[in-house]
């Protein structure tokens, strides 16, 4: 028999039973547990109560294991839970020293025992534990000498690092406290230096002692600076925000570079070095708050840990000589790291966890002490991981893979001012930063501009003091570089840029009627850009864009119930959702990003921290940056063609029809109509900008409006500059148009229409009608204006890119660097194995015309007939559904803010691995925010038509792989009578079958009646469509799935800064629902090979994007990527792609997950 005893006692097993209801209650730091259990019996020892037992025959020597540690761990629930469990075994006996005993008594008074699990927390006397162990020699679980090491980080690091185990680079900084201004730290703006390394932001400040949980992480400037300061669980936080950018100036601190590991942290606990168990949670540096589930308890999830982990686990274990160990594991760039060792630690809220801890610690404490007891004791041989096997019910698709290629946000204008300067100190500022090198200059660090700012005031100074010719720079534009680097009190890198160009000859004049004295030598041409921020209405859009995008995922409502989308979340935070963010180096595209991710991971507070973890940059490799001053031959020639067509002063005859949209497309006839004459418009264009001027300036002379705020704190002023500029731009000395000024024109007006519309600007509509018709020609077709120059000019963009999707595709099948969750002990998950990879890429207009293009007119649907072997232009090429996809196109206008590209991958497990049937894709694409005067010449798609809608023929949907919050099979959405969409009228599509407006968290009343769908559509798991070309009526007499379009009306950022509306964005429309991967892989064959030049820049660009540089975060270490790292091994050619993949949902019956009291699946019902 073994019992659990008080210890308050000199010699072990002599005793007398006490009745539990003596025992007192106890509160503790995890829950108040009571220690008793029914099946436990509690023993307190006496001395005198021994003469009882001597009609019994003599009891075995029992192995007695004491528990020595402070009473808040010993009664604690998860320490009970397991000497319960080890109390079990027949020859065991379980002794707790008592708090008062542990504190006061001297040690020889100590109760005696065979095996010590002792250890140290806040309040406990190590020393008196070691002089114990000393005294008694009892077998030791944990080590209590090392324990003294835990306590000090710089230790725990120096013993990680002799073990070999991977971990952040760091730099330890001492400092005497009593004269701490004497140490070897030296702080820059964005980096410090510890004993000469360098750290650059973001790096992490941690105290050197362990039980000091103040670690700060501090960000770049290019991020937003400050800082996130961790601190021990406060309630909900642990973790908060704070604009303090300088390190600490007294004690001790490692410094470390941060590891970028996509929001989340690994905690492995270890019991003796062959076990381990994992959990993950969310980082508490993302957004500080944790994530506690209906109990209150932290959310955490076991995680499968690699070999290579589990190899770490051993190490640690016998590197610290504690079996029971818990410690940290960052997972970043394909590698394990271990950032914090902290001693003796059990997991909490896990049954299979007890179990397998007291089953451990027993047989271990039997194998070492049962031989000198002589008892009869031999290792129980059980296999320990039993294997799940994957079953999938029904004829189910399931949602492999996600890409989006995202526009970014709602900005403010982007504004440019060029001028030549040659004075020494912008020779030398280019020299000193290494402008000779290439010729060119691109100053963004706060520290380069602050010196560019300088010289301005210096030369502005000279001038005012006395009229030199010295300088010629010419004043005007000085004060205007002045008044931009002055613009907002603080430089942060993300919304100015001075690019300097080395002239070898001075700048070619423009005209006769420059000034002949012009110098000859050498210049620099230095080019001012700023605006193009995002605005908070484009903050707005994208994180409610983030919000409405987790709709597309299959799943139930988790611990997140109350708003739509929780099978994202619920899929995120249990790991099982692979998810990257990428974002080219523009600030406006990161800040899209981080707010993207906010709205869809459901994250609160700060965009640095979220932009820091979650977004990488993929600049340096074409992925998503273009370089614009490179224009193509082809580009070159396409924007001079356009500009000689609309430099005619006549109306366009059919023959400029035809030049100008060979492709026949109605958005550009439309405009054409609308435009007529093309000087003439510009003139009435050129007209109203000075009228609006002009009004400006009135504005500006009256004392009650001149210092008016107006929109994301412009001032009337800047308004002025900003107008003014396009004045003096548009139309230049010859008289001529400057063409190439349209786009920004309509820019300005469409932000101040929307924006600063309070101020009542006459005429401004006709400016925007105009504007925009003129836009609507030139920005596309500055593109490409026949088939063969779009694509021509589309692979010169988006080559890499498109690689990039194909190896998304194809790499759906897991590999080892992803969190998997751990079947065993995955309770209320119900697919542990189901995996769905999401990539996002965030970039701008040029990526995402491109794209479209080449899905265009780069010959999608020709494939199909080339393989199923018919020449071309055969009528199965007459693939209805593309063609009212490709009409629906070309009435598009405008790629507006936000504008999508969604691809999604579904996989159907009953297939034969290797039929082309088994992994079906689908396209879909939105225009983004609608614009102010949108609503009446809509374009009309036919809605979101995931292939499940149209498979009515076959049983309505089975029932999907997982509900997570209720375990049973979801129930069928009914559909009713099919719309016939060929007589609807352009109302009751915008009403009826347009969208579902998913309202934001922020407006309870509807989202609770309207939202709490299980699944707004049957999408992550559904029946097979067949992959057949379905006649075009069949395809266009389904129901569209009701998706969101996002409404913004009740949004409570909606109207702040003065008066500015955030516009919703159009719901996605299907281009095509049945498209097979193999086709999708042949066709991104042919268009990435297509142009040998355009491949050789391809492979340029991916050994860029593999290399050591490459898929690190925006800002994180330069880490070389291991193989098996996220995305980096290529696959050999020869092996076709769409080959066995292995069916992914494992399904765990570890029991119910919280259960939820009523099935609120949304019905649907289609009728007119």
């Amino acid at each position: 028999m073994s019992r659990l005893c008080d210890g308050k006692r000199p010699e072990a097993g002599e005793g007398q039973r006490r009745s539990s209801a003596d025992s007192d209650p106890v509160e503790d730091d995890e829950s108040d547990v009571r220690v008793m259990e029914s099946d436990v019996k509690i023993d307190m020892f006496r001395e005198e109560d021994m003469e009882d037992d001597d009609d019994e025959s003599p009891p075995e020597r029992l192995i007695v294991v004491g528990i020595c540690c402070m009473m808040k761990k010993s009664r604690s629930k998860p320490m009970t839970q397991i000497l319960e469990r080890l109390c079990k075994f027949d020859y065991i006996e379980v002794v707790i020293f008592p708090e008062d005993v542990i504190l006061e008594e001297p040690v020889d008074k100590w109760p005696l025992c065979d095996c010590l699990i002792s250890f140290h927390s806040k309040g406990f006397p190590l020393d008196k534990a070691v002089e114990y162990a000393k005294l008694r020699n009892p077998l030791l679980i944990n080590d209590l000498n090392m324990q003294y090491f835990i306590q000090d980080r710089r230790e725990v690091y120096r013993i990680l690092q002799e073990e070999g185990i991977d971990l952040p680079r760091y730099g330890v900084l001492n400092r005497d406290p009593d004269n701490p201004e004497e140490c070897n730290l030296v702080e820059g703006e964005d980096h410090v230096e510890v004993n000469g390394e360098v750290f650059p932001k973001p790096f992490v400040e941690k105290p050197v002692c362990a039980e000091d949980h103040n670690v700060y992480i501090y960000y770049p400037t290019s991020a937003g600076g400050g800082s996130q300061r961790l601190f021990r669980k406060i309630g909900s936080r642990s973790s908060v925000y704070s604009p303090e950018t300088s390190v600490r100036k007294t004690g001790s601190y490692i410094y470390e570079e941060f590891m970028p590991t996509d929001g989340t942290d690994v905690k492995v606990y270890t019991v003796g070095p062959d076990y381990a168990h994992a959990e993950a949670r969310k980082s508490p540096a993302l957004d500080g708050k944790v994530e506690r589930d209906s109990e209150g308890k932290e959310i955490r999830y076991p995680v499968m840990l690699t070999a290579m982990e589990k190899l770490v686990a051993r190490k640690v274990c016998l590197a610290f000589k504690q079996t029971v160990c818990g410690f940290d594991l960052l997972r970043a760039n394909g590698h394990s790291f271990v950032c914090d060792v902290n001693g003796f630690s059990f997991v909490k809220n896990s049954m299979k966890y007890y179990d397998d801890c007291a089953k451990v610690l027993g047989n271990m404490v039997m194998r070492e002490l049962a031989p000198q007891f002589h008892i009869p004791w031999s290792i129980p041989m059980e296999a320990e991981d039993i294997p799940i096997v994957p079953t999938t019910s029904g004829t189910m698709m399931e949602l492999r893979c996600v890409i989006a290629i995202i526009r970014h946000g709602d900005r403010t204008p982007k504004q440019k001012m060029k001028m030549e300067v040659r004075h020494p100190l912008f020779f030398e500022l280019f020299e000193k930063f290494g402008g000779y090198k290439s010729g060119k200059l691109k100053l963004k660090k706060p520290k380069q501009l602050q010196e560019v700012l300088d010289i301005a005031r210096l030369l502005l100074l000279e001038l005012g003091q006395h009229n030199d010719c010295e300088i010629e720079e010419k004043k005007s534009k000085l004060e205007q570089l002045k008044t931009v680097l002055e613009m907002y009190g603080h430089f942060s890198g993300i919304n100015r840029k001075v690019q300097l160009t080395y002239l070898r000859n001075g700048q070619p004049k423009a005209s006769s009627e420059e000034e002949d004295c012009k110098r000859e030598g050498p210049s620099l041409l230095l080019v001012l850009k700023w605006g193009g921020e995002l605005t908070p209405a484009g903050r707005v859009q994208a994180e409610e864009l983030g919000r409405a995008f987790r709709c597309m995922y299959p799943g139930g409502q988790g611990d997140y119930a109350g708003f739509p989308g929780c099978g994202l979340l619920r899929l995120h935070s249990t790991y099982r959702h692979d998810l990257k963010i990428y974002a080219s180096d523009e600030g406006r595209v990161q800040m899209t990003a981080a707010a993207f991710a906010k709205g869809l991971l459901a994250l609160e507070g700060e965009l640095t921290p979220i932009l820091v973890q979650m977004v990488k940059s993929a600049n340096m490799n074409g992925l998503l940056d273009s370089d614009s001053d490179s224009l193509t031959d082809c580009q070159q020639k396409v924007k001079a063609r356009l500009h000689e067509i609309m430099q005619k002063d006549m109306e366009f005859s059919q023959d400029d029809y035809q030049k100008l949209a060979p492709t026949g497309s109605p958005s550009l006839v439309n405009s054409m109509k609308i435009i007529q004459n093309p000087v003439k418009t510009c003139d009435k264009v050129y007209t109203l900008i000075q009228n609006l001027t002009s009004q400006i300036r009135k504005r500006l002379e009256d004392p009650k409006s001149s210092d008016l705020q107006l929109y994301h704190s412009e001032t009337l002023e800047l308004m002025l500059q900003r107008w003014s500029k396009l004045e003096r731009d548009f139309r230049m000395k010859s008289g001529r148009y400057d063409i190439s000024k349209i786009p920004d024109i309509y820019d300005c007006i469409k932000y101040d229409s929307q924006h600063n519309a309070s101020l009542g600007l006459e005429e401004t509509l006709e400016l925007f009608r105009l504007s925009r018709a003129l836009a609507d020609i030139i920005i596309p077709q500055e593109y490409g204006i026949s088939k063969a120059e779009k694509l021509d000019i589309a692979q010169a963009y988006c080559v890499p890119l498109m690689k990039k999707i194909q190896l998304d595709l194809q790499r759906t099948h897991e590999d080892e660097a992803v969190n998997k969750l751990h079947p065993l002990y995955s309770r209320g998950v119900m697919s542990p194995g189901r995996h769905v990879r999401t990539r996002l890429y965030f970039t701008s207009e040029s990526h995402v015309h491109s794209l479209l293009s080449i899905f265009r007119y780069g010959g999608l649907l020709d494939v199909r007939t080339l393989s199923l072997g018919l020449p071309r232009g055969h009528k199965e090429d007459k693939d209805q559904q593309w063609n009212q996809a490709m009409d629906y196109l070309s009435a598009v206008t405008e790629l507006n803010y936000m504008t999508q590209i969604v691809i999604m991958l579904y996989e159907d497990n009953n297939k034969d691995p290797s039929s082309e049937e088994r992994f079906h894709v689908e396209l879909h694409f939105s225009p983004g925010v609608k614009g102010c005067e949108d609503e009446e010449n809509v374009p009309l798609g036919f809605g979101f038509r995931p292939a499940s809608s149209e498979n009515q023929d076959k049983k309505p949907n089975q029932g999907s792989m997982e509900d997570l919050s209720q375990d049973q099979p979801d129930q069928a959405l009914p559909f009713s009578d099919p719309i016939n969409i060929q007589r609807r009228s352009p109302m009751i599509r915008n009403r009826k079958t347009g969208s579902m407006e998913v309202l934001s968290e922020t407006s309870p009343t509807q989202s609770t009646k309207g939202c709490t769908s299980h699944r707004l559509f049957p999408m992550g798991s559904r029946q097979s469509p067949e992959i057949k070309p379905a006649s075009g009526l069949e395809l266009l007499s389904m129901p569209p799935v009701k998706r969101f379009s996002v409404s913004f009306a009740r949004h409570p950022t909606n109207g702040f800064e003065g008066c500015s509306m955030v516009p919703s964005i159009y719901p996605l429309e299907t281009l095509h629902n049945s498209l097979s991967l193999k086709q999708v892989d042949q066709f991104l064959n042919t268009v990435c090979e297509s142009s040998s030049e355009a491949h050789a820049k391809t492979m340029k660009a991916l050994s860029g994007l593999f290399d050591s540089q490459s898929q690190t975060s925006l800002y994180s270490p330069q880490q070389p990527l291991s193989s098996s790292g996220s995305e980096a091994s290529l696959r050999p050619p020869s092996q076709p792609l769409w080959h066995g993949s292995v069916p992914s949902s494992a399904v765990s019956s570890a029991g119910p997950s919280s259960p939820m009291t009523e099935s609120s699946a949304l019905s649907f019902s289609f009728s007119e």
